[in-house]
């Protein structure tokens, strides 16, 4: 069973959220180091603004459907509680964006985690709430590092794999070649067959024909040796 586009839309935005936490850290990070935050900057404006338009479309899609009552009102209530956590991660966001907080960089449980909504109606970041051994304790940049050498791994393999289908794909041509110079002997070999038994059954046919004639001529000259003795039956004397 597929689930509710509303849930969807949510997981998409907390993704979102996410995502534009870690390059909020990522700024940061450059700022320290004298890097040149301007490009990751305009990124994280129009995340910023696309994430702001995110919840707009959640919090009118749930109005839509608490009026229809396409929900329950407990599940309504729910998503409301889910809707204004995001809004409060949107502020936080938007507030460690300007440089308005004190800390110097948000962290991912911070920005990211569950807070009183997601304790008592049971929503909040589902990757948190279930995130991994792996990535757990780790920042931002150590987890895009360990994300990288799975991407490069992964394309290596892919490398790897596309080696074997060219050299596959060659061998098959290479087959295909040979089968096409094999199917032209073998109708080279059915004509020559077909030309030697066509010349086979018109020898034979001459055989007969040379068998049959030589018969006639042996009847016919039985019978005249039968007639010669006949006449000289006939005439020689008593």
């Amino acid at each position: 069973m597929s689930q509710d586009l509303w849930l969807q839309n949510y997981d998409a935005t907390c993704r979102l959220a996410q995502e534009i936490a870690e390059n909020i850290h990522e700024r940061n990070r450059q700022q320290r180091t004298g890097g040149n935050p301007a490009k990751i900057n305009m990124t994280l404006r129009a995340s910023l603004q696309k994430l702001k338009q995110n919840i707009a479309q959640l919090k009118e899609s749930l109005l839509r459907a608490s009026s229809s009552r396409r929900i329950m009102q407990a599940e309504a209530d729910r998503r409301q509680n889910l809707i204004d956590d995001l809004l409060t991660k949107e502020k936080q966001l938007n507030a460690s964006f300007r440089g308005d907080v004190t800390e110097p960089e948000p962290s991912r449980s911070t920005l990211m985690g569950g807070g009183a909504g997601a304790s008592g109606g049971g929503g909040g970041n589902p990757w948190l709430i279930n995130e991994s051994e792996e990535t757990r304790g780790l920042s931002f940049g150590e987890i895009k590092q360990q994300q990288q050498r799975i991407i490069d791994a992964q394309d290596a393999g892919l490398d790897a794999l596309a080696a074997v289908i060219t050299r596959q794909k060659i061998m098959g041509q290479d087959i295909g070649n040979e089968l096409d110079e094999q199917n032209e002997i073998i109708d080279d070999l059915a004509h020559l067959v077909d030309k030697t038994d066509s010349r086979i059954r018109n020898e034979t046919r001459r055989v007969k024909l040379v068998e049959t004639k030589s018969a006639s001529c042996w009847m016919l000259v039985v019978i005249v040796l039968l007639l010669i003795a006949i006449i000289v039956i006939g005439v020689w004397p008593v």
